[in-house]
């Protein structure tokens, strides 16, 4: 029995020294494996915990009270500016972000994979939105709705499709290997669109935050298992020998 768990730790030893030797081409893909994997694990973790205590009334308190601070920011050029964000992470706004996004495959990264990776993680997020709305079946909250909404409430559709979709095009950008003053204000304008339109949904009267909160978690642990996995492919595709 010794000797099989010395052979063991001798095999996984070398696996290791094999795998994060500076001059191994996959070692960008395998660390960025074992940093979604941890965030995908953390996150799921945490919206366990959210959604725990969604009946608790603590968090009632606490939804009332921020919903209550960012409704008092109300005036028409702050209700025009939410309306429009909201507007941006629907059907509508994700059809021209995808426009702009192909322009970009075009122009910016020269590789069309990234289109149909950004698809298919907003699909996900989309999606699995639907069928959670479902399972926990939370009514909208019981004041003035400032746009027209037809499904239930938690997690969010508008936070957690944004954080998918522009979430994981901030990993596009940050992972791409051009500097640049331009790259790093997309990101940040990117991040600012995400928190917006959270924002617009309890703004607007038509979300809790806790609605948020969930979304954005959902949304994010979405980005990092389609990151996940997508790396492990480029993995395995660069040396099939790893699934042998």
């Amino acid at each position: 029995m010794r000797q099989k768990l010395y052979e063991f730790i001798k095999q996984l030893a070398s696996f290791l020294r094999h795998t994060f030797r500076k001059d191994n081409p996959q070692l960008p893909y395998i660390i960025t494996v074992l940093v979604a994997l941890t965030v995908v694990v953390v996150g799921i973790n945490m919206f366990i915990e959210l959604t725990d205590t969604l009946q608790e009334e603590v968090l009632a308190q606490y939804d009332q009270q921020v919903s209550d601070y960012v409704t008092s920011f109300r005036s028409p050029v702050l209700t025009e500016y939410f309306i429009f964000m909201t507007n941006v992470g629907d059907v509508y706004g994700y059809a021209i972000m995808f426009g702009i996004a192909i322009l970009a495959a075009i122009l910016y990264f020269k590789r069309w994979k990234y289109i149909l990776q950004t698809v298919f993680v907003l699909l996900l997020a989309s999606l699995s939105n639907l069928m959670l709305k479902r399972f926990f079946d939370r009514a909208r909250p019981g004041v003035e709705h400032m746009v027209v909404v037809e499904t239930l409430s938690y997690p969010s559709g508008h936070a957690m499709s944004a954080m998918a979709f522009y979430g994981f095009i901030i990993y596009l950008f940050y992972r791409f290997q051009k500097r640049g003053f331009l790259k790093y204000l997309i990101i940040a304008l990117l991040a600012i669109i995400i928190l917006s339109i959270g924002i617009s949904r309890i703004y607007l009267g038509v979300h809790f935050p806790s609605d948020i909160a969930g979304g954005y978690i959902a949304g994010l642990i979405w980005v990092f298992f389609c990151i996940l996995l997508f790396n492990l492919v480029e993995v395995f595709r660069r040396d099939p020998k790893v699934g042998s």
